[in-house]
């Protein structure tokens, strides 16, 4: 058995999706009791359990043959991360109870950056269970190619893409959430001692331009890049509502300088198959028949 936290998330619902294909059993993790129905229908166990609840955690990763650990996202995190220190705390202590066979942990890039930023929250749940004497797997991806949903609208409307990310020619690791669900379902059969870390982004890496073009492509208009001015993104982020913008606005300088990627530039990370302007399609296409 498979337990599989985060199951309705996208990566999570593509990891439980890859091993019930396969014939494997799925303890499908959930919060929301009301969405239990929809993955009994697909065969799997569930088991109800909040994040930063060790016990009800514990009971879920029971006798399970492996599990999947998808920490929430905080994206507005009070100082020293004390949303993802409970959520960490609880997850170690369930998987020190529980001890399952072996664990995969979906961390990202720059979870070994050298400065604070909002990824930080990944690198403390790497530390604490690199010690819980289990076998562990962090899988490390890129940038998720999902997050151009955000873009649609003035992408759509206007012909505009806004990016935080620039200078726009620059290409970075980014990667389709299916890719990452595909490679866990992977990881969580291999078998493995201590603890191990693998990269991963997609076949090419993306641009700011590149991903103007797809949408150019996809809405057959043209796109193009507008860079947001760095000095411009506190005051962007507060009207957007967010109380404590320093972290993201670190994450991104990570990005845009260079201090957030992989080990050795991709060269040894694992390369996903699913396209940008697969991605781009499917994102327009489920927004389209959204209104």
């Amino acid at each position: 058995m498979y337990a599989i936290t985060g199951v309705t998330g996208k990566v999570g619902g593509a990891l439980a999706r890859s091993l019930l294909a396969e014939g494997l059993p799925v303890r499908a993790v959930l919060r929301d009791a009301a969405k239990a129905a929809e993955w009994r229908r697909r065969g799997c166990d569930v088991a109800l359990a909040e994040m930063d609840d060790a016990a009800s955690l514990a009971s879920a990763f029971s006798e399970a043959a492996g599990v999947f650990i998808l920490p929430p996202s905080e994206f507005d995190p009070e100082p020293g991360y004390p949303e993802a220190k409970r959520v960490i705390a609880a997850v170690t202590a369930a998987l020190a109870e529980a001890r399952p066979g072996k664990v995969v942990c979906l961390s990202t890039i720059g979870a070994d950056a050298p400065h604070e930023n909002l990824l930080t929250q990944r690198t403390l749940m790497e530390r604490a269970l690199d010690g819980i004497g289990l076998p562990v797997t962090f899988l490390r991806p890129g940038w998720f190619l999902e997050n151009a949903l955000w873009d649609i609208p003035s992408a759509r409307d206007e012909g505009v893409l806004r990016s935080f990310l620039q200078p726009a020619d620059r290409p970075l690791p980014m990667v389709a959430t299916q890719d990452v669900g595909r490679l866990a379902a992977m990881l969580l059969q291999e078998n493995w001692i201590g603890t191990r870390v693998i990269e991963l982004e997609g076949p090419v890496r993306v641009s700011p331009n590149d991903l103007a073009r797809a949408f150019a492509t996809v809405l057959e208009r043209p796109v193009k890049v507008e860079t947001v001015p760095r000095e411009s993104w506190e005051q962007i982020f507060r009207s957007q509502g967010m109380q404590k913008p320093l972290p993201r606005i670190r994450m991104l300088d990570g990005f845009n300088e260079g201090w957030i990627e992989f080990s050795d530039q991709g060269r040894s990370a694992i390369k996903g198959t699913t396209t940008l302007d697969s991605v781009i399609a499917n994102l327009v296409a489920a927004s389209l028949s959204a209104t």
